[in-house]
């Protein structure tokens, strides 16, 4: 057993096994669990970071403010609450807003996972892991959105579809 395995999960998001977290991302990969999460301020800006250059998948792609993988026998919300910490230095709590399967390729390596979204709000001063964030800023929906439809390819898959998926929720 390793720290580094992931939930492997169904379409129903139910564990079936675990796995490798590189084995999980090569190739086509297998269907895993997965979480991200959205931090907006008082302002209403929401939190970005740009995925850092040594990532296995989308480096130096824009994305949403933290997005990881629960460890083996870890409930989802702890895993929400040790990644925020450890990719962005914050703490806050955090409501689950919905759950979406995808897959995406990227050079050789895939995502496959079945996803929950979380939103949350927060003010705390934001300190990267620059393993994991090359860059961070708050940014307005609205600038965003204009952003995305710009340059679509400067941002990862899931979060242009999470977005989305927020957005006909009514939660942006």
């Amino acid at each position: 057993m390793s720290r580094d395995d992931l939930i492997l999960v169904d379409m129903d998001d139910v564990e079936i096994g675990f796995k490798e977290k590189v084995a999980c991302h090569v190739g086509r990969g297998f269907l895993h669990r997965a979480f991200s999460v959205f931090i907006f301020n008082s302002n209403g800006e929401l939190l970005i970071q740009k995925r850092a250059a040594g990532k296995m998948l989308w480096p130096g792609f824009w994305s949403n403010s933290c997005c990881s993988h629960p460890r083996r026998g870890e409930d989802i919300e702890n895993a929400v609450a040790r990644r925020l910490v450890e990719e962005c230095g914050i703490a806050c709590d955090v409501e689950y807003a919905y759950k979406f399967c995808y897959s995406a390729e990227f050079d050789g390596g895939s995502e496959n996972e079945v996803c929950s979204v979380f939103i949350g709000r927060c003010d705390d001063k934001v300190v990267v892991d620059c393993d994991e964030i090359s860059e961070f800023k708050w940014i307005g929906i609205s600038d965003l959105l204009e952003d995305i439809e710009t340059r679509t390819n400067d941002y990862t898959p899931w979060f242009k579809m999470e977005i989305e998926g927020l957005r006909k929720r009514n939660l942006i």
